[in-house]
């Protein structure tokens, strides 16, 4: 079934199908959604996924976000009558799932609320009206009758600290909400094509769970403890059947991995307190994509021995600024109180605003980092408005600012690794010099290229070696545009010079530079000798670089007699 609503301009649909004995699922396909929370771009939409069991007695596992109120609570009126729902369980407390727990609980005031104890507490701020609940814990069961023995698995931190999920022993269903899912809109229920899904798959992965990738080793540890799982029912995006074990070993070899990292940062901020969560997530994919792990505590449900261990073991410490009052600020006062007894010298430090209107001032925290004697990996984030696009720019590229500083002595010592007689030959591989430019919405950034190569005739190709931890990575996944400009032998010093320099987290790379826009949208550079726009076709990974495989769609030479700018390198460990 599918209910189309009036406003053509923003597709809203839902469907609803039956995926396991007396389970329905309700998805909100939300077709043209193209920011998630702002933080990164969506390219196919995304969708919010909630489900029915009936045994004896009736579950409701999540609801939709609020843009879909009306159109979800007329299908779950024509699935079953909602008085009759006597669970509604919450995987967690995060709006785009738990939007429309209040208005369900209107039609079923007799439903008891189930979830983590902070998933409780979390509503309870949010409804503001009694209701009955039941708290659950990792292994607890709820009975449904029928067979349906409902297994709860504490998921904490995936990728909100109250997460749980809910395992069906009579369907061999495992509902995960946020894990495993991926931002991808589709009419097809399930993951029936792997190749159309797994770059918004691992995308998902990289901005959300990558951030808490032990949570996640942590999470499949207790599912391994399950019976046979059949189908894993997540909160976005296809649910997984085809494919699921193939994807969820991704998702437990990219965790381990990330695990094995050598330096951790520290990242602590406030859920459910203004964009501490979002800006922290930010911050966080940031440091990942230098290959740092990173560990994140909520300080709303954190304890002081956990907090005093974590900051124990980290390389560096991330703090969003707490509420100064209420209940929530004493908790995060003790905590930071923690913080600072437990920090040390040899760790950097990085401190945001989080927006919420009752900020603890970040300058006097951080004058006490610096008398004890930590280092400012970056200018500390201020948050005076709504956060942008621009924004978590900023907190994505300050993130990768620390990451890059914490790996400095490593990148060296690799440097010094390699032969010297291989070091020399390889470095007698010689490219042209390139600058990509990219545009998405308000997001700007450029990078100097040599590794460029074409790679196909049809159609028109060529491949890119993008470093992870270049700022213009996240404008190159699937489906996005860009420049490459060419750069002429006779003028391009000017123009290497200035895409060369270290530029601050958020800084228009473009200012002072000769500029035209293409049809794509992406800067055309005026002084370079030819230009060609591109969009993404594919990405390979390797150890520290994407090989990033784009076609061709049009392009020019601005003067047919120069010739381009060759790069010649002595050695082959550094570009």
């Amino acid at each position: 079934m599918v209910a189309l609503t009036d406003r053509p301009q923003k597709r809203l649909t839902i469907e609803t199908a039956s995926i396991a004995e007396n389970t329905t699922t309700i998805r909100s396909l939300d077709w043209d959604r193209d920011r998630f929370d702002i933080e990164f771009g969506l390219q196919n939409g995304t969708t919010y996924n909630s489900f029915i069991i009936q045994g004896e007695k009736t579950a409701l596992v999540d609801t939709s976000h609020r843009k879909f109120e009306q159109l979800y609570l007329d299908t779950l009126k024509g699935q079953i009558d909602p008085a009759t729902i006597d669970y509604i369980v919450i995987s967690h407390t995060e709006p785009d799932h738990s939007a429309l727990v209040k208005d369900v609980l209107e039609l079923a005031p007799h439903a008891v609320v189930v979830g983590a104890k902070i998933a409780v507490q979390f509503l309870q701020n949010l409804i503001h009206k009694p209701f009955e609940s039941q708290l659950v814990k990792n292994g607890d069961t709820l009975d449904l009758g029928q067979g349906h023995i409902l297994e709860f698995v504490s998921a904490p931190n995936l990728h909100w600290p109250d997460t749980i999920f809910t395992y069906d022993h009579k369907t061999s269903v495992l509902y995960t909400c946020d894990a495993f899912g991926m931002h991808y809109c589709s009419d097809r229920t399930y993951d029936e094509n792997l190749s159309d899904i797994e770059a918004d798959f691992r995308f998902y992965y990289e901005c959300l769970m990558a951030p808490n990738a032990r949570s996640v080793v942590n999470a499949m540890k207790r599912m391994a403890k399950l019976p046979e799982i059949n189908l894993i029912a997540t909160g976005h995006g296809p649910l997984l059947w085809h494919n699921l074990e193939e994807l969820t070993g991704r998702y437990d070899r990219w965790s381990k991995e990330k695990t094995k990292a050598e330096k951790t940062v520290a990242v602590f901020y406030t859920s459910d307190y203004g964009y501490s969560d979002r800006l922290s997530q930010a911050i966080s994919h940031g440091i990942t994509k230098t290959g740092i792990a990173v560990e994140m505590m909520d300080l709303r449900a954190s304890d002081p021995q956990e907090v005093r261990e974590l900051v124990e073991m980290a390389s560096a410490l991330i703090i969003g600024a707490t509420p100064q009052s209420g209940d929530v600020g004493k908790e995060a006062e003790a905590a930071l109180s923690t913080i600072l007894v437990a920090a040390n010298d040899k760790q950097a430090i990085g401190l945001f605003e989080s927006g919420g209107g009752d900020d603890l001032s970040i300058y006097p925290l951080r004058n006490q980092f610096q008398e004890l004697g930590l280092k400012e990996a970056f200018p500390a984030i201020l948050i005076k408005e709504a956060p942008t696009e621009a924004t978590y720019q900023v907190c994505e590229e300050a993130g990768t600012d620390m990451g890059q500083l914490l790996g400095l002595k490593d990148a060296i010592k690799q440097m010094k690794s390699l032969d010297n007689d291989l070091d020399r030959a390889l470095g007698r591989l010689s490219g042209g010099l390139y600058i990509i430019t990219a545009q998405k919405g308000s997001l700007k950034s450029a990078m100097l290229a040599s590794w460029v190569t074409q790679a196909s005739f049809k159609p028109l190709g060529i491949t890119i070696a993008v470093a992870k931890d270049r700022a213009i990575e996240s404008l190159m996944h699937v489906g996005d545009t860009f420049v490459l400009n060419i750069l002429s032998e006779d003028n391009y010093q000017g123009l290497m010079r200035h895409f060369l320099k270290r530029f601050g987290p958020g800084a228009d790379r473009f200012e002072g530079v000769k500029t035209q826009t293409a049809a794509n949208g992406s800067p055309i550079l005026t002084d370079a000798l030819a230009y060609l726009e591109c969009e993404v076709a594919s990405r390979m990974e390797l150890s520290d670089h994407w090989l990033v495989y784009s076609t061709i769609d049009t392009g020019r030479v601005s003067n047919v007699d120069a010739l381009t700018a060759v790069h010649h390198r002595k050695v082959g460990n550094h570009y």
